[in-house]
């Protein structure tokens, strides 16, 4: 089956059903989001070597899109999951890859920190530019990573298993390093929500960590080389499949106006 054939079936039997009550009531699709992780959407694009389907960006954004027409919540879940998936593919471990492709694991973004935030409802270049900045502290103990935070406008925040976490480098002089935070880790903390960004439902909130321990060995990519990937990989991702969840279907034609002779418009 076809990826596009998946799609129209959870579409149709667990993402438009729950779209209302995620819309109105600020509930998290998880119905829709198991659906899509059983469905292989949610490995969509994880190497077929690991399970996964093998897919890349056109793809996801082609998902994204056509979710956004149905639920904007879900849309924004997978387009963070997408983007933190490109990142876990280059970089994470062989398991977290394999669970992502059994659609066993949804993954999102903490990266943003509240310092420069943009104004309320600010969505744009301003945001994007925090992603590069990271104000969070790196510790290592021995094997062990202790991780310092306040993360914003983290998608699926107490939804996910697994956070795309960004601090300061451990010993490098500059740029930021990268990690992958397991949700279920003690003293990570979500507040109540919803956050004040983000699709209504979509879970958009604060993360704190206060601290999180990790170990050294989830650390993506070299200390330091966090920037590099975020500009390469991250925000490419991001912006594209953001692009792809605000394509809106074609308005409704008037049909009354339709139908009027030329130049009746002109008259009017």
């Amino acid at each position: 089956m076809s990826y596009r054939t998946a799609l129209s079936e959870v579409l149709t039997s667990a993402v438009g059903p729950v779209a209302e009550a995620t819309a109105v009531q600020g509930r998290f699709p998880r119905g829709a989001v198991t659906a899509l992780g059983r469905a292989g959407l949610l490995g969509l694009t994880v190497s077929t070597e690991f399970g996964g389907g093998g897919r890349g960006l056109p793809e996801a954004a082609d998902v994204v899109a056509r979710t956004a027409r149905v639920c904007p919540a879900t849309a924004a879940v997978l387009r963070s999951h997408y983007t933190a998936v490109a990142v876990i593919e280059a970089y994470g471990g062989p398991w977290t890859r394999g669970e992502i492709a059994a659609g066993r694991h949804l993954a999102s973004l903490a990266l943003a920190e509240p310092e420069g935030e943009p104004e309320a409802g600010g969505d744009g270049e301003t945001a994007e530019t925090q992603l590069l900045v990271p104000r969070s502290v790196a510790t290592r103990s021995g094997e062990v990573v202790a991780l310092r935070a306040r993360k914003q406008r983290v998608v699926a925040a107490g939804e996910a298993d697994l956070y795309v976490w960004s601090s300061r480098p451990l010993a490098a002089p500059d740029g930021l390093t990268l990690w992958a935070v397991p949700a279920h880790a003690p003293d990570l903390f979500v507040p109540a929500r919803p956050g004040a960004t983000g699709p209504r439902g979509s879970a958009t909130s604060t993360v704190f960590a206060d601290p999180v321990r990790v170990p050294a060995e989830a650390m993506l990519g070299a200390d330091g080389d966090g920037l590099d990937i975020v500009l390469r990989t991250v925000l490419p991702w991001l912006l594209e499949l953001r692009a792809a969840a605000e394509i809106r279907r074609p308005p409704t034609v008037d049909l009354g106006s339709a139908r009027r002779p030329a130049g009746s418009l002109a008259a009017s």
